[in-house]
């Protein structure tokens, strides 16, 4: 399928080099998925305001599982081929772990969770109490946010057929 929105490329504006900057790491091209938004840099600004790539109060590994799994129940190949690519060695998963993220019925609770949020967009009380008994309140509300802004990373790239990236899983 071709994109439905060809990526931007440079030269871009100031403010636009400078959000890039911000999210990449240094001599890697901007991600397509960015290039698409930046036809919009009012979007491309606010989406990366609540990107919580910073480091948050979840460790790398659980934030991962959760991305990972949101973008494998939102159909969303790109974002999770990314995702797999880029930050899945450095949060330590196995390839078993990676690929739990793509099956259909999920053991680990931070699984269960981005499931739950994804079906019906708020969690059971079970799974409510599984996580309040491993995650602090600040903790317990990240989860639900990065699992809110994959699901809009994943409209994004979905709806505009980003293309996959030549590297990416």
């Amino acid at each position: 399928m071709q994109p439905r929105i060809t990526p931007c490329e440079g030269p871009y504006t100031p403010e636009t080099a400078g959000a890039f900057a911000r999210v990449m790491p240094p001599g890697m091209e901007p991600l397509k998925l960015f290039k698409t938004m930046a036809h919009s840099p009012r979007v491309l600004q606010r989406l990366f305001a609540g990107n919580l790539l910073d480091p948050g109060t979840l460790s790398l590994r659980d934030r991962e599982m959760l991305i990972l799994r949101t973008c494998a129940r939102c159909g969303c190949d790109y974002e999770w081929s990314v995702h797999a690519a880029l930050f899945s060695q450095a949060a330590q998963l196995s390839a078993a772990e990676v690929a739990a993220t793509q099956a259909a019925n999920a053991d680990d609770v931070l699984l269960r969770a981005a499931d739950e949020l994804h079906d019906t967009s708020t969690l059971s009380d079970g799974v409510w109490a599984e996580l309040a008994q491993r995650y602090e309140p600040a903790q317990l509300l990240e989860i639900l946010a990065l699992c809110g802004y994959y699901h809009s990373i994943a409209f994004i790239a979905n709806a505009c057929r980003v293309a996959p990236e030549a590297w990416a899983a």
